[in-house]
């Protein structure tokens, strides 16, 4: 007979996510405790910010000039790996490992890996366009809440039609409305606009890659 273990295991794709950003948290720990013969290695965190963090006048300015160069260009889906503190990324990886998880069990990888691409993106877009904004953005939380977006979308789907679908968004209201507490009390810029913007786009674009998609939404509502 065979049993099921306490937990159940990861899809790999998240497992694909996670790790980078995990890998590097224990690079940057190493770093600062001076275990490492490196001097400049109680900065390897701010070094890697500079090298991988999406940058609104770098975008601006290549633009600008009709010149790309790759390694510029790719800081628009690099910038989801390097957080800016050990707790940013503790929130970040929690919350993909647990959100991944569930979206990853019924969409396909590639579905999983678009939503969060495609929602680091916009997310970094839309950052761009905020007046006089020229701060860098990194950090997971763009990508991530494409994914409660996409999670949004499965649990918006299975209450269609019960009249209770408002209660698929509970999740998304209480994570920005902790986060807008925390800006007004300590401070911050305009990240949670990219964050918005992210989970928007995971919600949307689940519509077109999730299993059944928008067809599975209609069933729904035909069978209440």
């Amino acid at each position: 007979m065979q049993h099921d273990g306490p937990i159940n295991p990861l899809p790999w794709v998240v497992w694909l996510l996670a790790l980078p950003m995990i890998a590097l948290e224990v690079v940057f720990a190493l770093g600062q405790t001076g275990l490492t013969s490196s001097p400049a290695a109680v900065g390897w965190r701010i070094q890697a910010i500079q090298e991988f963090a999406y940058s609104p006048a770098i975008l601006k300015a290549m633009a600008a000039l009709g010149d790309w160069p790759p390694r510029q260009v790719a800081r628009i889906v690099t910038y989801p790996f390097v957080q800016g503190s050990f707790t940013q990324a503790l929130f970040g990886v929690v919350i993909l490992l647990a959100l991944g998880k569930m979206v990853a069990e019924v969409f396909r990888p590639w579905s999983v890996l678009v939503v969060f691409f495609a929602s680091a993106i916009v997310g970094a877009l839309v950052f761009t366009l905020i007046p006089g904004n020229v701060l860098p953005l990194f950090g997971a939380y763009p990508a991530v809440y494409g994914l409660i977006g996409a999670f949004t979308f499965l649990l918006w789907g299975r209450l269609a039609g019960s009249g209770t679908q408002y209660r698929a968004f509970s999740l998304i209201g209480l994570l920005m409305g902790v986060q807008l507490l925390f800006a007004a009390l300590f401070g911050g810029g305009w990240e949670w606009v990219a964050d918005l913007a992210g989970f928007a786009t995971g919600f949307l674009l689940s519509f077109v890659v999730s299993p059944g998609g928008w067809n599975r939404v209609i069933t729904r509502l035909r069978q209440r």
